[in-house]
């Protein structure tokens, strides 16, 4: 491909710009309205993922932008493929996930005749993601590429959606393609809002701190994991951001999330300092917006953002502090406090939670996140989509420092396959294990010859009730004995696996299940495993 400036297509110069940028995966699902894209990309070192579905695709771009901290990309064709990988979108904007979603579009000459598959892309997304534009005019590529990028990073990050009309894609300009990425900077604390927030945790008789978000950087996590470690404050995860600290220090006090344990309802209620650093605080986290008065609580509290639009969104704080989480933790971390009775206290609570009492049926899920967790690497990487499943290796799998989660903010089910695609492609020296249920499971089972193409070999496991176990307990609970719609009749999901090259195998009795993890880890394609669960045991300490 000759890449001067006077003979690049668009599609070229869109894709040198995404080198440039410095990104080098990208995942989708071709389609007419952008073959100029797909030309640049048949000489670029960009490398295409072939996805089975633009959910999936989209999906991916998600997990890979939560993972590595560079936004997503996602390639998905007009109408009908943009709007299947709006759920992506979605949960990026969500989960506050750097991705960019670009849209081939129909011909510029077309618009407003509800041509074929014609979508007005502002309108359809304005909602879902950050920043939605379409480049009319091939030479400013290079300008709204460096938008795109540092709007998905900024802040809150978060989604942006770039539709590419076919015309425009194949138009020659004599334009240079980014040379380099835009420079990025962190916002620091202000020293006077500093100073407060550091004397209302100084003073205070039970302070606690609820962490999360995206957007940390390498710093940023020594700096926490050194707070959680002095543990001089009970320190608490969000919402599936259980692996932002290491299970074992002495700070960790548990998860404000779905199914949160009345420990934890406890230490939120009771406290009299609340430092909130760099969560959104969503429906999971206050529990359905209970655990805080809005729009002032009554506990006092210090609420630090990396984006100055969450600060007092929905609770106004004592103390505002616009700043990345790294500097906020660093600048916090010698508070003159010592651990006592109240931390001692939140660390039992912790603990005590770890307990479940006995299972019904042969398989019993507490034991087998025991075998994960003696299992799995110190590097290991976890995922799962939506459902009751999920409460399993959320409640009771340990975080250690160098271990991964990726879940959807969302609540999207068929999230965990994707995503664990996407993160054996982007270390395929790491074990890699999604937990997904039966109906989750084959929301997106499709992208297992994705995997099988890619040589992406995680290991999945199917939690197998033969029921929407989580709408099942709600129903069970609000129309007693009026089962509608939930019961699901399932494949073989041992010999879908060999379909797609992976292994598989069934485990019914927990006595099982130790070894047939071995043998999954052991397999160079990869593996699926069905654990036979009864729809009796809905979560640790619900049954129908």
């Amino acid at each position: 491909m000759d890449t001067t400036a006077s003979t690049l297509t668009a599609g070229e110069l869109l894709v040198k710009s995404l080198e440039a940028l410095g990104a080098t995966r990208a995942f989708g699902v071709p389609g007419e309205s952008y073959l100029a894209v797909l030309d640049a990309l048949h000489d670029s070192p960009l490398d295409l993922t072939l996805t089975r579905h633009e959910g999936g695709a989209a999906f991916m771009a998600c997990a890979w932008g939560q993972l590595t901290g560079a936004p997503g990309i996602c390639m998905v064709t007009r109408g009908p493929g943009a709007t299947n990988a709006s759920i992506g979108v979605h949960s990026a904007m969500q989960g506050s996930v750097p991705m960019i979603l670009f849209v081939g579009q129909i011909a510029r000459w077309m618009r407003e005749r509800e041509a074929f598959q014609e979508v007005d892309y502002r309108a359809a997304f304005g909602p879902i993601a950050k920043w939605v534009t379409e480049i009319d005019d091939a030479a400013r590529i290079p300008e709204i590429l460096a938008r795109a990028w540092r709007t998905a990073l900024s802040g809150r990050p978060g989604p942006v959606v770039i539709a590419l009309p076919e015309d425009m894609l194949v138009e020659r300009v004599p334009t240079a393609p980014l040379s380099a990425p835009p420079v990025l900077s962190e916002p620091y604390p202000a020293p006077e809002a500093l100073a407060r927030a550091r004397a209302m945790l100084e003073s205070a008789e039970r302070p606690l701190a609820i962490v999360g978000g995206t957007g940390w950087t390498s710093e940023g996590r020594s700096a926490l994991a050194r707070w959680a470690g002095a543990g001089q404050i009970p320190t608490l995860a969000a919402f599936r951001f259980h692996d932002l600290l290491d299970h074992d220090a002495l700070g960790f006090a548990g998860v404000a999330g779905v199914g949160m344990t009345p420990a934890v309802k406890q230490l939120i209620a009771e406290a009299d300092v609340i430092l909130a650093c760099n969560i959104r605080f969503g429906e999971m986290t206050t529990d359905g917006y209970t655990l805080f008065d809005a729009p002032r609580p009554r506990q006092r509290m210090i609420h630090s953002h990396s984006s100055d639009r969450e600060l007092g969104k929905i609770y106004q704080p004592d103390v505002a502090l616009h700043a990345a989480p790294g500097p906020v933790m660093a600048a916090l971390g010698d508070l003159a406090a010592e651990p006592g009775p109240w931390m001692e206290e939140a660390r039992a609570g912790y603990l005590a939670s770890l307990t479940a009492p006995p299972q019904p049926g042969t398989l019993d899920m507490r034991a087998v996140v025991e075998v994960l967790q003696e299992t799995l690497s110190s590097d290991a990487i976890l995922t799962n989509g939506a459902g009751n499943f999920a409460v399993w290796t959320n409640r009771f799998f340990g975080f250690g420092p160098g271990q991964r989660l990726l879940a959807p903010q969302s609540g999207a089910m068929g999230y965990g396959i994707p995503a664990a695609i996407a993160a054996k492609i982007a270390h395929p020296e790491r074990q890699v294990v999604c937990i997904a249920g039966d109906g989750d499971f084959q929301m997106t089972c499709n992208e297992l010859g994705a995997a099988m193409q890619a040589g992406a070999c995680p290991v999945i496991l199917v939690v197998n009730n033969g029921s929407y176990g989580t709408i099942r307990m709600h129903q069970e609970r609000e129309y007693p004995a009026r089962v509608s719609g939930t019961a699901l009749e399932n494949p073989d999901f041992v010999a879908l696996a060999g379909a797609y090259g992976f292994h598989g195998a069934r485990v019914a009795r927990t006595a099982e299940f130790a070894p047939a993890l071995a043998d999954a880890l052991a397999s160079p394609t990869g593996a699926v495993i069905e654990l036979e669960l009864g729809v009796e045991a809905l979560t640790p300490g619900a049954t129908l």
